[in-house]
């Protein structure tokens, strides 16, 4: 059996907790900056944890996270 390809584009994206549940970045905190308030770009500098209804695809395209 040959080793399995991660996609290379999620492992860049996407990082493993110690539990087990995949953690991500959020989206809408890189550019256009100044509309958005300081309450709401805080909030985006904090990581999330992935929903279970899409950790599964993930850790599919990811075997060795």
């Amino acid at each position: 059996m040959p080793k399995m390809k991660t996609n290379r584009g999620a492992a860049k994206r996407f990082k493993c907790t110690g539990t087990g549940k995949v953690a991500r970045r959020k989206a809408f905190a890189n550019h256009i900056l100044t509309k958005k308030t300081t309450k709401r770009k805080r909030g985006l500098r904090q990581g999330a944890i992935v929903d279970a209804t899409n950790a599964a695809g993930i850790k599919r395209i990811l075997p060795y996270l």
